[in-house]
């Protein structure tokens, strides 16, 4: 029996956190999303901190799809603290933001983001996004097993 995917979306929109959960409710049917609101959250779920230490309710993610632009830790300082924990290495970060400047990919990319997706401003193409992102990293790619070493 194959495993469940799970994905993490850090986002601070509420308004994005709400058309990206439709978009993986119709796109990735029955692949759960848990969202929080900011990079300090996102860290705190990724170490199993607080609430965050029950994985029945808050599993580990095997995607992390991570905004850029957000309070107390924006999205490079989350990248940054994954990619220096040597349990998190292989957890696939795919930054999906609304900034189209060349430097931050570069810099995301630079500081291992696996993609960078810059999200769509039209619902339509939000739901082809997210469709070509679960093709690709749900049914093209062979994801490492879910959780810190």
């Amino acid at each position: 029996m194959a495993r469940t995917v799970n994905i993490l979306l850090v986002e601070d929109d509420p308004n994005d956190v709400m058309l990206i959960r439709k978009a993986v409710q119709k796109t990735l049917s029955g692949i759960p999303l848990a969202v929080v609101s900011n990079g300090q959250t996102a860290i705190n779920y990724l170490k199993g901190e607080s609430v965050y230490a029950d994985r029945a309710a808050y599993p580990f993610p095997d995607i992390l799809l991570l905004d850029l632009k957000m309070p107390l830790l924006n999205g490079f300082e989350v990248l940054r603290w994954v990619r220096q924990q040597p349990r998190l290495k292989r957890l696939p970060v795919i930054v999906l933001t609304g900034s189209v400047q060349d430097n931050d990919a570069r810099m995301a990319y630079e500081m291992g983001a696996n993609s960078y997706v810059i999200k769509p401003t039209d619902f339509n193409q939000l739901l082809e996004t997210v469709k070509t992102l679960g093709n690709f990293w749900l049914k093209g790619t062979r994801l490492p097993e879910a959780g810190p070493e």
